[in-house]
């Protein structure tokens, strides 16, 4: 393999989509999908740290010693270790006052009526909190639409938007400040813009052949369709049924790119499409609701983690694996590999197959007889992770292992990054300096 070949893939796979310390390549005309920040954001909010009660618990009013010894048990089957039971709002704020950010503890005010209380601290200072539960809903605070299964739950979802209030608002306030025009440089357009001109082409055949008269049809057949400007075409309208979704693993939204933060109810999800935004930005989508999103949506631009899920058989994406063995069958002695960049409609219709047809796609020499093209799909795939292959988290840990002289020294921070990374990202970057060391 020529010397420059790792350095060229190396971009794609540290930097990722918006990666650290790295812009796209000059020559790839694929720009920024993902915006990364407000996912950094999150990492650093505090995590939950439960206070737990080390006394007798006092008895809370009631009619009888009985009752209030039931109340006490009710609470404590509820919310365990946490609940400190009857306590006033000083000697709440004096627990918590040396406590770190994120503690938490549950109690019961002198003046609560039906309602237990939740006090935190966040940036140095005390919340309190009016706490219900109702059996089959959950926990919740009133006032509030959030429900949780337990208030750890409740407290890290809570953690995690003061955390975004405080240090997020300039891209919060970009995100309320968006239009409809968005919609043409969103995500959801740059990685199925073709698919859904497609689409487009066929509905605009349907309808014109339903629209002419019969002698008409004919002639018609034989003139190209205008080109749209609009992957969708005006005569075709369905809204979106958007409702509240509580994600699971790392989403972003397909219309402004940012980040769904939260720990539950980051964002909506259209029922019929699978469309997910912010629930602000889901207001501007268009209603141009395709609902068979399984012939549009594809594996280009979900994240590792999800995708080794799906194949609960392999550690690796099948995109990787596919490319990686075309490269290493008929590429090994090609001058420039993960250099030269292959040509980009051919790449795009490569990404648009493998997203379509998944492992039955055919990368032979037949179909694909430059091997560039290839090896442009897998780049432009690691471009697109939403989380670069190597995270956020562990960049900095392999960049000081990187700046250090000491061997020995640079072996031990080398291993301590490694095991930063996920598991989905610790196999498929192993699997990738195996090909790449070849």
């Amino acid at each position: 393999m020529p010397r420059n070949t790792e350095a060229g893939a190396g971009s794609a796979v540290t930097g990722g989509v918006g990666g650290v310390g790295g812009a796209p390549e000059p020559s790839s005309p694929v720009q920024k999908v993902w915006k990364p920040e407000l996912y950094k954001l999150q990492l650093e909010a505090p995590a939950p740290c439960p206070l737990r009660c080390q006394r007798t618990l006092p008895l809370p009013p009631a009619k009888s010693t009985a009752e209030a010894v039931e109340a006490n048990n009710l609470a404590g089957r509820l919310y365990g270790s946490e609940y400190h039971g009857l306590m006033g709002h000083l000697e709440a704020e004096q627990l918590l006052a040396n406590a770190r950010d994120g503690s938490y503890f549950v109690r019961r005010s002198p003046q609560s009526d039906g309602y237990y209380t939740l006090s935190l601290r966040f940036n140095k200072r005390p919340k309190h909190y009016k706490l219900l539960y109702k059996p089959g809903v959950g926990h919740y605070l009133r006032g509030q639409d959030k429900r949780f299964d337990t208030v750890h739950d409740m407290v890290a979802d809570g953690l995690i938007n003061f955390h975004m209030q405080l240090h997020a608002s300039p891209i919060i306030q970009q995100i309320n400040q968006q239009t409809k025009n968005c919609y043409q440089q969103s995500p959801y357009m740059t990685l199925n813009g073709r698919k859904l001109r497609a689409l487009s082409n066929e509905l605009g055949k349907a309808n014109a052949k339903e629209s002419l008269p019969a002698e008409e049809k004919e002639q018609k057949q034989e003139e190209p369709p205008p080109p749209a400007l609009d992957p969708m075409p005006l005569v075709y309208e369905k809204p979106h049924h958007f409702k509240v979704h509580n994600f699971k693993g790392l989403n972003w939204c397909e219309f402004c790119a940012n980040f769904l933060w939260g720990f539950t109810a980051q964002g909506v999800k259209c029922e019929a499409c699978g469309f997910v935004a912010h629930s602000k930005c889901s207001e501007l989508v268009p209603p141009k609701c395709v609902p068979d999103l399984k012939r549009i949506r594809g594996v280009f631009g979900t994240d590792l983690t999800t995708m080794v899920q799906l194949e609960s058989h392999h550690q690796i994406p099948f995109v990787v694996r596919r490319c990686v063995e075309e490269v290493e069958a008929r590429g090994m002695l090609q001058e420039g590999i993960y250099r030269v960049s292959g040509f980009f409609d051919e790449i795009e219709a490569l990404k648009l197959a493998l997203d379509r047809e998944g492992e039955k796609t055919d990368m032979s020499e037949t179909a694909y007889g430059n091997v560039n093209v290839i090896a442009g799909t897998l780049k432009l795939y690691l471009r697109l992770l939403p989380v670069p292959l190597i995270t956020f988290q562990a960049y900095p840990s392999f960049m000081a292992a990187g700046r250090t002289s000491n061997q020995a020294e640079q072996r031990q921070l080398m291993a301590e990054a490694v095991r930063r990374l996920p598991p989905a990202h610790h196999s498929c970057l192993q699997y990738m300096l195996e090909h790449l060391k070849r």
